[in-house]
Formats: structure tokens, C-alpha cells, sequence
């Protein structure tokens, strides 16, 4: 196998941060986003929506997306379970997993995308009134996030989870699109040191 992926770029280290978790090595092939290496023909015939990452399987199949990339990982290095145990404990990594992807990494996303200046050539037009307006419903989700982590250590429950991966890295990744943890979220801020503390939240 191969993994197509870009140095700090949020989707390819929460890939990253996966196969730390779960001792798994895959080859890496380096993209260049600043040059625009992933809106080549060569990777363009990898994936059709040229975005990273993307697993490149033996066979010559082709996963992108980071959190399918993770599920396919799930399902041949099962433990320790990422995406919950049980019946119960999957449906609600996936409902919490799911909430931070739409309501914390798309704002988050947006934000970056339409306000900063080095995104100007891939996001035309940008939008500055709609980047501005996502960094208020980021704020908002990361309220939320806290009033659930007051009662439990993690995002989805008593275990680290895909959740919190997906979490950690654009919050961190917040810092480019200037969306930064509100100063009073004492909850949030304590995960953010735990999950932050983990071996595999500096895995590259």
C-alpha cells in the first residue's frame, strides 16, 4: 500500500495520527499542496476530486477520504478499537465523529479556505463574510464540546476514539484559519492536554 499525503495538513495527519494509534506503517508518497502537485494529471488519475489523502491499495484500488482510509485500517488492524465497541459504542462514535466533522471541522475548514490569503488561488471566489461567519459557529460547537466533556474524558465516551482525532487535529489546525479554543472552556482545554499528550499526536 501506498498513502498519497501533505506535511501538516489536517486530514492527512488525522490518517497520521490512526496509524500511530494502531503500530501500523504504510509507505508515504509525498504531495505538494503548495505547488499544486495534487491538481496534477499524474494524482488527478488517482482520485478524481484530487484531495489528500488518499490509499493506494496492492491491487491498485484507491481510498480517499481520511476517514475511510481509517475504517479500511479499522477493519484489518481491528485493536484497539477507534470507531467504538459494540453496538451502542460504534453508533456513538460514529454520531459524535460525525457532529465534529460538520459542525467543528467544516467551519474551521471554511475559515481557512476563505479568508486566508495563501487559499486565494484554489478557492475562488473567496468568500471573507462567509470565512468570518464560520469562525463564530466553530466557537459555538467548541461550547458545546465542553458542556460534554465536563461529564466524561473523551469525545464519544470513556475511550479515545476516531472522535477525538478528528477533533484534536482541527482545533490545532484552527490556529492557521485564526479559530482558537475560547479561553474559558476549561473542559475542552483539559482534553486538548490529554489527547495532545498521546505518543501518536506527533506522529508525521
Amino acid at each position: 500500500m501506498k498513502l498519497f499525503d501533505a506535511a501538516r495538513a489536517p486530514n492527512p495527519r488525522r490518517v497520521h495520527i490512526f496509524l500511530a494509534e494502531k503500530r501500523v506503517e504504510i509507505e508515504r508518497v509525498p504531495i505538494d499542496i503548495g505547488k499544486m502537485e495534487h491538481k496534477s494529471p499524474r494524482f488527478g488519475a488517482l482520485t478524481a476530486v484530487q484531495r489528500l489523502p488518499a490509499l493506494q491499495l496492492d491491487d491498485g484500488t484507491v481510498i480517499a477520504e481520511s476517514t475511510a482510509i481509517c475504517r479500511y485500517i479499522e477493519e484489518l488492524h481491528p485493536e484497539p478499537a477507534l470507531f467504538g465497541q459494540g453496538a451502542k459504542g460504534r453508533a456513538l462514535v460514529e454520531m459524535w465523529h460525525r457532529h465534529v466533522e460538520f459542525y467543528l471541522a467544516q467551519p474551521i475548514f471554511f475559515a481557512f479556505r476563505h479568508v486566508h490569503p495563501s487559499m486565494a488561488q484554489m478557492e475562488v471566489p473567496q468568500l471573507s463574510d462567509w470565512g468570518e461567519a464560520n469562525k463564530t459557529k466553530a466557537a459555538d460547537f467548541m461550547a458545546v464540546l465542553d458542556g460534554e466533556l465536563k461529564n466524561r474524558e473523551f469525545i464519544a465516551g470513556d475511550d479515545f476514539s476516531v472522535a477525538d482525532i478528528t477533533a484534536l487535529c482541527v482545533i490545532d489546525f484552527g490556529k492557521v484559519a485564526k479559530v482558537r479554543m475560547p479561553e474559558d472552556l476549561a473542559h475542552l482545554k483539559r482534553w486538548h492536554a490529554l489527547v495532545s499528550a498521546r505518543p501518536s499526536a506527533s506522529a508525521t
